[in-house]
């Protein structure tokens, strides 16, 4: 591992450390994804969860994706940055929001998820897969 990954919230409250490579790299084009970005797709890095040391108290909200499973996804409750996602079912992965790193541009997607619910001026790099939906698990 070249450096911790590091970021947080716009105002600081949530601050994170990840000290391991990332899992996985993604672009998910999903509805939820969509509403809480406020934009085409939302950017994702998959963490062990491990690796992770948290500081501060996020406000979480559950919601079903389109494919069944439970997401908790993490927002500051000062500033309202959605900042990470956490799945009940699998508690050994981490999930944050690309545009939480401190350095965003250590982010570079390998995929683009649930592109079947894409909306036709929302871009993606067309180098990279795309799967209409979530990709097999490996």
């Amino acid at each position: 591992m070249s450096q911790p990954y590091s970021g947080g919230c716009a105002c600081g409250a949530l601050r994170y450390e990840i000290r391991a490579e990332p899992i996985g790299m993604n672009d998910c084009q999903c509805r939820q994804c969509q509403r809480e970005s406020g934009t085409g797709h939302g950017s994702h890095l998959t963490f062990p969860r491990a690796a992770v040391e948290m500081t501060g108290e996020a406000t979480r909200w559950e919601a079903v994706g389109d494919g069944g499973t439970v997401k908790s996804r993490a927002f500051c409750p000062v500033c309202g940055a959605p900042v990470y996602m956490t799945f009940p079912a699998m508690p050994e992965f981490f999930v944050v929001k690309a545009s939480s790193l401190d350095d965003p541009g250590r982010y570079a997607p390998q995929l683009v998820a649930w592109h079947a619910a894409a909306q036709a001026w929302d871009h993606v790099d067309p180098a990279i897969p795309v799967f209409d939906r979530m990709p097999p698990r490996p």
